[in-house]
């Protein structure tokens, strides 16, 4: 992970260190810094994160692979490319569709 100290943070690969684990997700803690912490999970295909809520905002986008993600009764397919924004205590699930890597960026 780093720690940024300055006013710029270069992260050059940050999939460096993700794996998959059989049965349970696994994270990576790529950068934090004041009002922002970016997290990279990875997945193994048809794990399921039961719903939960995270305390402040995120943005999720999918480096690699497919995920479902549902919250607010509304279901977002996301695959490399796709952004989507939930509102902090927002409950939402994750499912991997194959096997895939979620860059979680939270926000304040």
């Amino acid at each position: 992970m780093d720690t940024a100290t300055g006013p710029i943070t270069f992260i050059a690969d940050m999939m460096a260190g993700t794996i998959v684990e059989p049965g349970r997700p696994h994270h990576t803690k790529v950068l934090s810094a004041p009002g922002v912490r970016v997290v990279v999970l990875t997945f193994e295909a048809g794990h399921v994160l039961k719903e939960h809520q995270a305390p402040k905002d995120l943005l999720m986008q999918a480096l690699a692979g497919r995920l479902r993600i549902t919250a607010d009764s509304k279901v977002h397919e996301l695959a490399p490319g796709a952004l989507l924004r939930l509102e902090a205590g927002l409950p939402h699930t994750v499912e991997a569709l194959e096997e895939s890597r979620l860059m979680l960026t939270m926000i304040g």
